[in-house]
């Protein structure tokens, strides 16, 4: 039987964080190197795009967690602590996580991704109008720039088409302006 049908099957076909029933799939909790029941969950889109830090995260969404924290398999005692570290700013996450028993295993693998240091913010690429900027978007240049190294200057208007966002740098861009690849700054562009 493949890993999704014994985890619907073991979650009842809800997820097993927020018992929503639909647009579920399983979750591997980091960090593993062969997914199976012990290591994965059944989630959610929420949940997921929320715990990978694709979404911001929304403490009311997480307030079940009083209850389904208490679930008998590990990985979601794993995540459950992790999202409620994340929330600890909020009281009854804090009272949650007080009171919440993880054996000393499942604590390290808990405390392994470090998402305990961390608060439940998540930062985004955003343009000078504060708008959130994916990969692939098209961006217009606000300003005339002085490319470093180059005799190319990007004009104020400029369209830059299918940008990539830079990793480690929420305030930088790359994208092609006359065919050469250029990192911009986020402050300088707005999307187009």
């Amino acid at each position: 039987m493949s890993l999704e049908k014994l985890l619907a099957e073991r979650s009842g076909n809800k997820c097993e964080l927020c018992a929503s029933t639909s647009d579920l799939s399983a979750y591997e909790v980091p960090p593993t190197s062969n997914a199976n029941l012990d290591n994965s969950i059944w989630v959610c889109e929420v949940c997921k795009s929320q715990i990978e830090k694709r979404e911001q995260i929304d403490p009311e969404h997480w307030k079940v967690l009083s209850d389904t924290m208490w679930s008998e398999y590990a990985p979601v005692q794993v995540v459950a602590w992790r999202m409620l570290s994340r929330l600890r700013n909020e009281g009854w996450a804090a009272d949650n996580l007080d009171i919440l028993y993880l054996d000393d295993d499942n604590l390290e693998w808990a405390k392994k991704t470090g998402d305990h240091e961390q608060d439940g913010t998540v930062d985004f690429h955003q343009d000078s109008n504060g708008t959130r900027l994916y990969e692939g978007d098209t961006v217009v240049l606000i300003k005339t720039l002085d490319v470093k190294g180059s005799s190319l200057n990007a004009k104020l208007g400029t369209v830059v088409k299918n940008i990539r966002l830079v990793p480690d740098n929420i305030e930088q861009i790359e994208g092609k302006i006359e065919g050469q690849t250029i990192v911009i700054l986020t402050k300088y562009l707005r999307k187009g």
